[in-house]
C-alpha cells in the first residue's frame, strides 16, 4: 500500500533548536484507519511513532508526517456522538462569544469544523457561521444539517480567500486541530488574516504538562504532531504578530488549553496569566530534556502494568472487552500488545466505526448495546477522557456486577 510519509528534519516553531528523541511507541498503525475485513489485516502499513523534544523552544512533536489527504480527507472521528462534548460545546460558545464581545450577525468561522457540533451553539445564539473542513464525508454531514461548510484544507492563502469574500471574522475557532498541523505558523497566519483587529483567534489544545503529569501517552498518535506547552505557544503566536490576551486549563480530553489570541497592535501584550503559566512550567521541568526522559520511563511501566493485570485477569478466567475504540485506543493497544485475544471485542457509539477492526490489534468494534448482552467481567475503558460519562451511562452493567478499568496513569478498577 503507497502512502506519501515523511521526515520533518527542524522544529516548527523556532526552526533551529536541536532535537532529541526522548520515546519510541514503535512501529505503529494510522489510528483511526479501521479495517473493514479480515483480508486487509496482512496489508496494514505502520509507521514509527517517535517523540522529539526541542532544547531551544520545548516544543514536543514528532518527525514522521503521513500525508493529510490519506489522515482527514475522509474521517471518522465525530464529534456529535459525545454527551461530554456537547456540554463542552454549550460552555465554550457562552464563555467565548462573552470574551469576544460578539453582536448579532458577526461572522464566527470554526476551523476543521467537524459535523458543526459546535458552530450550530454559535448558530442558536444568532451568529453568521462558517465551518472550513477538510473530511469531505463530514464536511456534507455538516452541511446537510444546516451549517455552511467549506470542504477544504485549511491554510495562509485559504484564510485570505475566506476574508476577501466574507470579510473580516470576530472569531476564530480551532478545536483539536492545532495539534494535527505540520505547519503551525503558516495555519496560524491564515487564522491572522481572516480576523480584523478587534477579532479574537481562539485554540484548543491537549495540554502537555497534563499528559506528563497524568502519564497520558496514549494521546501521542501520527495526527498529533505537535504537543503544546504556553511556553511553546506563546513564541509561536508571536511570530504570526499575535499576543495571547487570555488562557485557561480546561478539563476537556484529560486536559487542554484554551488560548485566546487577537493582534499586537499599540501596547497590547501577553496577559497575566500566560506569562504566569509559562513561568511555572519552568519550574515544573517542561523546558528540560530530563523531564521528558523520565516520563519515557513511566511509559514503559504502564506498559508492563497494564499488561500484567490483564493477563492476571485472563488468567483467572474473567472475561475482557473494551469500551470505545478513540485514536488514544489504538496507541494504548498496539504499544501494549492487547490484541483481539485478550481482548476479544470493544464497543463504540460511532455507527462509522461499528462493524470494523482497530488497526493493528484487530479487535472487532461492536455497539454499545453488545455491553449488556454478553456482560463481560472487566471493561478496559480506552476512551478514557470520557469515563465519568461511560461509567454513568453503564449503571445496569454495573449493577450486574461488572467492572471497569482505566489504564492512566496507573491501571485501576473501578
Amino acid at each position: 500500500m503507497k502512502m506519501s510519509h515523511h521526515l520533518r528534519t527542524t522544529c516548527r516553531v523556532c526552526g533551529g533548536g536541536q532535537l532529541h528523541k526522548f520515546l519510541s511507541l514503535g512501529p505503529t498503525p494510522l489510528a483511526n484507519s479501521f479495517l473493514s475485513d479480515k483480508e486487509e489485516f496482512g496489508q496494514e502499513p505502520s509507521f514509527p511513532l517517535d517523540v522529539y523534544f526541542c532544547e531551544e523552544c520545548s516544543l514536543v512533536q514528532l518527525l514522521d508526517v503521513i500525508d493529510p489527504e490519506v489522515l482527514f480527507r475522509h474521517y471518522i472521528y465525530v464529534t456529535g456522538t459525545s454527551d461530554t462534548i456537547a456540554e463542552h460545546n454549550v460552555e465554550l460558545a457562552e464563555t467565548v462569544a462573552a470574551q469576544a464581545a460578539l453582536k448579532p450577525n458577526d461572522l464566527v468561522v470554526e476551523v476543521a469544523s467537524n459535523d458543526g457540533s459546535l458552530l450550530r451553539c454559535f448558530k442558536a445564539r444568532g451568529f453568521s457561521t462558517l465551518g472550513i473542513e477538510p473530511a469531505t464525508n463530514i464536511a456534507e454531514m455538516a452541511s446537510s444539517q444546516g451549517v455552511e461548510t467549506l470542504n477544504e484544507f485549511f491554510n495562509s492563502a485559504v484564510g485570505q480567500k475566506v476574508r476577501d469574500s466574507r470579510g473580516p471574522a470576530k472569531l476564530v475557532i480551532g478545536n483539536n486541530v492545532f495539534a494535527h498541523v505540520d505547519e503551525p505558523r503558516d495555519f496560524l497566519l491564515g487564522c491572522r488574516h481572516l480576523i480584523g483587529e478587534d477579532g479574537f483567534i481562539v485554540i484548543e489544545v491537549p495540554y502537555l504538562r497534563e499528559m506528563i503529569d497524568k502519564l497520558e501517552y496514549d494521546t501521542i498518535y501520527h495526527e498529533h504532531l505537535c504537543y503544546f506547552s504556553a511556553s511553546a505557544l506563546l513564541r509561536l503566536f508571536e511570530t504570526v504578530g499575535l499576543v495571547v490576551a487570555r488562557i485557561d486549563r480546561i478539563p476537556v480530553h484529560g486536559g487542554s488549553l484554551r488560548i485566546y489570541g487577537t493582534p499586537k497592535t499599540g501596547s497590547r501584550t501577553h496577559s497575566e496569566d500566560a506569562i504566569r503559566l509559562c513561568r511555572e512550567e519552568t519550574e515544573a521541568g517542561l523546558t528540560r530534556l530530563e523531564t521528558f526522559q523520565e516520563f519515557a520511563r513511566k511509559v514503559e511501566r504502564n506498559r508492563s502494568a497494564v499488561r500484567t493485570l490483564l493477563q492476571h485477569l485472563n488468567g483467572e478466567k474473567k472475561t475482557l472487552a473494551a469500551y470505545g475504540a478513540p485514536a488514544k485506543g489504538s496507541t494504548l493497544t498496539n504499544y501494549c500488545g492487547l490484541d483481539n485475544r485478550l481482548l476479544p471485542y470493544c464497543v463504540d457509539k460511532n455507527p462509522l466505526k461499528v462493524g470494523h477492526y482497530t488497526p493493528g490489534m484487530h479487535i472487532p468494534v461492536l455497539p454499545v448495546s453488545a455491553l449488556l448482552e454478553q456482560q463481560p467481567d472487566f471493561v478496559l475503558i480506552l476512551a478514557w477522557n470520557f469515563a465519568d460519562e461511560i461509567i454513568k451511562q453503564q449503571d445496569e452493567f454495573r449493577n450486574r456486577g461488572g467492572r471497569f478499568i482505566i489504564p492512566v496513569p496507573e491501571p485501576r478498577i473501578v
